[in-house]
């Protein structure tokens, strides 16, 4: 029996839903800088498939990655963690 590989899993908010079953969510992480030390906040943005259209603006969302659905789209949502208010 053969193991499948780990894939990885983001936590972020839906930053954009006027796709067809598809969602953008931005992941932000707070990045020490090499020289400064400052800590900085580093945005990056997921095309997530979204096979129900469930999701909206403002919702935090679980995603997996996947194979590629097209162009841009190589995530999943796997959860909706919390509505958006």
């Amino acid at each position: 029996m053969e193991k499948r590989h780990l894939r990885k899993e983001r936590v972020g908010v839906v930053t954009s839903n006027k796709m067809m079953k598809s969602i953008v969510v931005a992941e932000v992480k707070k990045v020490k800088h090499p020289m400064y030390g400052k800590f900085v906040l580093k945005t990056k943005k997921y095309v997530a498939h979204d096979e129900t259209n469930d999701c909206n603006i403002g919702d935090t969302v679980k995603i997996m990655e996947t194979r590629p659905l097209s162009k841009s789209k190589c995530w999943r949502l796997v959860e909706i963690i919390e509505r958006a208010k």
